[in-house]
């Protein structure tokens, strides 16, 4: 069984999709029209602003939806047999999918870019990357640190990224190389993403959410919050809803689509950090390729 798998922040490069422009229709005229919806031309920065231009949020989150969704939406092999997105790349997942419009997926991208934008600006916070030290570990170290430090993504087993106050994601890092973690990685972040610090994001993105339609997508979709699948458009918005201040449980999403019977799992978007992940977690068990 075919899974297709839609990549989130940090995948981004200049020159993003311009082939894809250059040569199919169909995508200039989805990529016209986003212009004209985000009401600047993203176009010109994807594909010939600098990494610094790419890097801003309000940039990065709508870009790389875009080059997934128009990749997938003008591609003839795309059928899909479940469908997975890591962060913001579960919009990607949805709208690709058809549970929500492109028009309304990409509005709630943008929505979600400058939300969190302002939460970051309001309440900062960061990201570490923790290397090769026990899911349990991690999770006990975060529960017994002061403040706000959490558990955000479950990349693969020995790369789980924490997320909370500069403060308390510093003092959590130091704890965990005590306990014998090969690195502890501050990341280049603005922001703690997946944390609780992002709730004033996540209430305004659900104003957003609230208002557009969600369809039934055309396979189940694997979401975040529950590493589960689901073709329910009711229950495909509560997950979102709660997916800004949850952890990405993106190891248990990939092994539950294993059990499940998937057999080739193919990237749609930039970058091939998705496909690097996925041969960790189901060593030997999948086939991996990029659309």
């Amino acid at each position: 069984m075919k899974v297709y798998m839609f990549p989130g922040q940090g995948s981004q490069f200049p020159g993003m999709a311009k082939e894809l422009y250059e040569t199919n229709a169909t995508a200039r005229e989805m990529f016209d029209r986003a212009n004209e919806i985000l009401g600047f031309n993203i176009t010109e920065i994807m594909f010939n602003g600098t990494a610094d231009e790419l890097k801003q949020t309000r940039v990065t989150q709508p870009a790389i939806f875009l080059h997934s969704v128009i990749l997938a939406k003008c591609s003839p092999d795309f059928k899909p047999d479940m469908v997975a997105g890591h962060s913001l790349g579960e919009f990607s997942a949805l709208t690709a999918a058809g549970a929500l419009d492109f028009e309304d997926g990409l509005r709630l991208v943008s929505i979600r870019a400058h939300a969190m934008q302002k939460a970051c600006e309001a309440n900062p916070g960061t990201m570490a990357a923790i290397l090769a030290l026990p899911t349990d570990k991690v999770e006990a170290i975060c529960a017994e640190v002061d403040g706000v430090v959490v558990p955000a993504n479950y990349n693969c087993e020995g790369q789980i990224v924490i997320s909370g106050s500069v403060e308390a994601v510093t003092e959590a890092s130091e704890k965990m190389k005590a306990a014998g973690a090969r690195r502890a990685l501050i990341l280049p972040v603005g922001g703690a993403f997946h944390s609780p610090l992002m709730q004033p994001a996540a209430d305004e993105l659900a104003a957003g959410i609230e208002s557009v339609k969600f369809n039934e997508p055309v396979c189940p979709v694997y979401q975040n919050v529950t590493a589960l699948p689901t073709t329910d458009p009711q229950e495909i918005k509560k997950n979102l809803l709660a997916q800004l201040t949850a952890p990405v449980k993106w190891t248990q999403t990939v092994m539950n689509m294993v059990a499940d019977g998937a057999s080739d799992f193919i990237e749609v978007g930039p970058g091939k950090v998705l496909q690097g992940l996925v041969s960790k977690i189901a060593a030997n068990q999948v086939s991996v390729n990029q659309l």
